[in-house]
Formats: structure tokens, C-alpha cells, sequence
């Protein structure tokens, strides 16, 4: 038997998709290895964001690791803050916490003599494999209002909440209406003195009740494991074969989803007047579906007011619209998501010829299967361009990029290979296949969403999330530049 080289992997973020990372290694028989992270807690997103009612838009069941099922989760859609406690308790349980610096920010990696060196603050340090898992919704997008500055009262970003701020008694103006817009509005309609929306577009909205899981179920559950691998089957195959489907195929599923939605809206908003303001003039999925339970409820509750006059500016009082309607508030949010092509941004990532990936991705980020970038040996991204976020649980993506990237650690390891990464040729063939696909998905069909690129075109999966994972189980070694000793 061939003896095995001893490898240093470097992991940035220690996310649901780092710590996942990190599991294959130690999984692996790999320990040698180091997780940065800038925050002083495990988690991403969901231990960045703690506005009022967010939660998770995937069934529970699905939205977990399929090597830990959890028969805890409280509701069909899991609340934030328990999904933050399950990814936390995964990381404790399975040996990743020690292994992550909190606190500890990458500035810059660079590919010199066959290997990464990681450079935070504290100095550079050298790795043989490097993993970026900063995740997609992580940067806040700020609008760009005149005068925001200027509102006397407290003013923050929904993933940044001041929970210092009581809200029963105050006149709340929220910016924003997608996911987060939505979640915040269904909690807080009807239970403080005032709610303010300001619209730029209406969404569709899937009609989803949040159930309760009972405790019957949930001990259930815990006492025969076999029932939670089985729900996470169900979800699974449900998901990838409704909106999985919907979102790239034209047929019988994309209409019946569509249906549902504006059923949905025509039964639950009695005023006419109010109906026609939340009717969106695109195809629903057009933008990434809202899933809720009772946004449409909230939205009528007294004190709750939409507005759909577009922003002139913000004074100290609260927000003028276009109408010259001064909207007085106490406390401004801005709903207004993320940065979803920061990718692995501020960070600079440097191959061994002096070669930026911001020079790389120039035109728009762009990769090999979601995983890898030409020209930037042993270095694999997880949550990269074009994965299929937009119809797939995020947590089965980051295991199936796992699972490839721990593929050609294992040649390295193994001594068949130095280093590998993409040809032009193959990543070129690719995306351009991918580009060639997009006119069969609903992405394209008119709207305005975060998911489009500088070249108008949607940075997403265009074929069902099950190509995916076809396309990450069977690496093809004639399409990269291999490295051998």
C-alpha cells in the first residue's frame, strides 16, 4: 500500500457549509486542519440574522445535514434560532469547534510554491488545500436613499436587528418586501403601534403553514431514527420534483405552483384595492418564491399600512415618497437582502501567477460545476457561482460540494496528484452550456431579481438540482489541468 502525505486544509467560514466541510475531513481521517472564522460564533447567516419571525423556507426535515437528521425541530419550517443551536450542537459533537480561530479574518490567500498561504492579521500560514465556505447572503446591500443618513431614530440593516429597541410601542417603517420583508411583516402586523411597508414590487406569495411539530411526534421521531431519514427522503424528493422542477421546466408543475399563488392571494386579501397593490406583473418563481403562512393576515391588521409610491428620500422624521407624503416613524429597517455575487469578497485570492480572481471573474463570477476556478489549483468553493440555490436546500448542496471537493483531496493525499484545477476549455464548455439552458427557466421570463448577473442572465442552476449532484458524484479528470509530483 502507498503511504499516505500529511495534508494542512484550510476552511474560511465555519457556516452550515464549513462545518459540513470539516466533518468529511475528520470523516476522512483528515485533522489537520483550520477554520477561520471572523465572527466569535459558528452559524452564518442564521447567527447574523435574528430579526422577529425569521425562519427557515425549506421543511426542517430537509433543511439538515442527512448524516445528523434532528427529530427536535419545533415546526415544519424551522425557526432561526433553533437552526443556529442545531448547527452549533453539530459542530460541538463532532469535533469541529476546536479546530475553528474564531475571530480570525482572512485578507488574502495566494498559490505560491505548491501551496495556500492564508493571511489574516495575525500573520500567513501555509495550507496544501483551500476550501472557501463564506456562504451567498452574508454582505448587507445598503440602498442607495437620499438623506438616510439623516433619520434621527435607530436605522438598521434587518441582518444587523438592534434587539435593544422595544417594538410594541413604536411606528416601524420597513424597506423591503422579499423573504425577510415578508417574515418581518407576518410577526410583527398588528402587534406594534405602527407598520409602515414600503413596496417597490409586490411578491408572489406560496401559501405554507408553519405547523407545530406535537411532542407525541418529536419523541417518535427521536425513538425511531428511521422515520426522520425517511421524512428527509420525502422532502427531498417532494422539493426537487415541485419547485425543483417548476423553476427550469415549463409544464404542469410550473402552472400549478403559479396557480396556487395567485389563488392564495385572491382568497386572502378581502380589499380589492389592496389585492391589486400585492398582484406582481411577473411569473411567480420569476423571483425567488416566498413561502408563508399568514403574511397576507398580517398584512390587514390594523395600524399596518403598505405603501407603493416609490422613496424620494429619508429626513429626520422618517420617509418622504414621491407623492411629497412625509411618513412620520420612530424606527427605520432595511429589508434590503444581500450581496449575492460577494461570493468570497473582500478576501483576496491570488493563483501562482499573480493572477487576482477579481481580475478572473471580471465579467462576473463564473465556475467549473459550482466547485472550482481554472488556473487556481487545489482550491474549491462551496456555495460557488451557478450552484442551485434557487430550487434546493442549501445543506444537500454544500455535502454534495463536499463530497467533490474531498474527492480530489483524497488523490492528493493519496500522492496521485500535487494539484489540479479546472482547463479553461472544460469551464468555458460549461458555463457555456449553462447559458444555452437559461432560456427554459422562469428566471428569465422579465422580472428584476438579486439572482441576475452583470450580463442580465440569472447566476443559478439551469437544469434540476438532481444534475447537480449527477455532475459532482462523477468527477471527470480529463477536464482539469493535473498537477503530478
Amino acid at each position: 500500500m502507498s503511504r499516505q502525505r500529511a495534508l494542512r486544509v484550510a476552511i474560511i467560514g465555519a457556516g452550515m457549509s464549513g462545518i459540513c466541510m470539516a466533518i468529511k475531513l475528520l470523516d476522512g481521517g483528515i485533522d489537520d486542519f483550520v477554520i477561520y472564522e471572523s465572527a466569535d460564533d459558528v452559524g452564518g447567516t442564521w447567527r447574523d440574522n435574528t430579526y422577529p419571525g425569521l425562519s427557515c423556507d425549506v421543511p426542517s426535515r430537509f433543511y439538515s445535514y442527512s448524516f445528523r437528521p434532528n427529530p427536535d425541530w419545533s415546526r415544519f419550517m424551522s425557526p432561526g434560532p433553533e437552526i443556529h443551536r442545531y448547527f452549533r450542537q453539530v459542530a460541538d459533537e463532532r469535533g469541529v469547534t476546536p479546530h475553528i480561530r474564531f475571530g480570525s479574518e482572512v485578507t488574502a490567500a495566494r498559490f505560491e510554491d505548491k501551496r495556500w498561504w492564508v493571511s489574516t492579521p495575525d500573520g500567513e500560514e501555509a495550507f496544501d488545500v483551500l476550501i472557501t465556505a463564506t456562504g451567498v447572503l452574508r454582505v448587507p446591500r445598503y440602498p442607495q436613499i437620499e438623506g438616510l443618513d439623516t433619520f434621527a431614530g435607530p436605522q438598521f440593516h434587518s441582518s444587523r436587528w438592534d434587539h435593544s429597541i422595544t417594538l410594541p410601542d413604536k411606528r416601524i417603517g420597513l424597506i423591503g418586501t422579499g423573504s425577510t420583508g415578508v417574515q418581518i411583516t407576518a410577526e410583527l402586523g398588528g402587534k406594534v403601534r405602527g407598520l409602515t411597508i414600503f413596496q417597490r414590487s409586490p411578491q408572489w406569495v406560496y401559501p405554507t403553514p408553519n405547523l407545530r411539530y406535537r411532542a407525541i411526534t418529536r419523541a417518535a421521531l427521536a425513538r425511531w431514527p428511521a422515520l426522520n431519514k425517511l421524512g428527509y427522503r420525502f422532502w427531498q424528493t417532494y422539493i426537487e420534483n415541485t419547485l425543483g422542477r417548476a423553476a427550469v421546466e415549463a409544464g404542469l408543475n410550473r402552472r400549478l405552483m403559479a396557480l396556487s399563488c395567485r389563488l392564495n392571494l385572491r382568497m386572502s386579501v378581502r380589499d380589492p384595492e389592496l389585492r391589486r397593490k400585492l398582484t406582481p406583473d411577473y411569473h411567480a418563481m420569476c423571483k425567488r418564491l416566498i413561502l408563508a403562512g399568514h403574511y397576507y393576515r398580517s398584512i390587514q391588521q390594523p395600524g399596518v399600512h403598505l405603501v407603493t409610491e416609490a422613496i424620494d428620500h429619508v429626513e429626520p422624521r422618517g420617509v418622504v415618497t414621491a407623492d411629497g407624503v412625509l411618513h412620520e416613524l420612530d424606527v427605520l429597517v432595511l429589508a434590503t437582502g444581500f450581496d449575492a455575487r460577494a461570493y468570497v469578497r473582500p478576501m483576496s485570492i491570488v493563483n501562482d501567477s499573480g493572477v487576482t480572481l477579481d481580475e478572473v471573474w471580471e465579467a462576473g463570477p463564473h465556475a467549473y460545476r459550482s466547485v472550482a476556478v481554472p488556473s487556481f489549483p487545489n482550491l474549491f468553493m462551496l456555495m460557488g457561482p451557478h450552484s442551485p440555490i434557487g430550487n434546493q436546500s442549501l445543506v444537500l448542496i454544500a455535502e454534495n460540494q463536499a463530497d467533490y471537493a474531498m474527492w480530489w483531496i483524497n488523490k492528493i493525499r493519496n500522492g496521485e496528484i500535487i494539484a489540479a484545477s479546472p482547463t479553461d476549455a472544460a469551464t468555458k464548455d460549461y458555463n457555456e452550456q449553462m447559458k444555452s439552458a437559461m432560456p427554459q427557466t422562469i428566471w428569465v421570463t422579465g422580472c428584476k431579481s438579486w439572482y441576475l448577473g452583470k450580463d442580465g442572465l440569472p447566476e443559478l442552476f439551469p437544469w434540476r438540482p438532481v444534475r447537480h449532484r449527477e455532475l459532482l458524484a462523477t468527477p471527470d479528470v480529463s477536464h482539469f489541468e493535473v498537477r503530478t509530483a
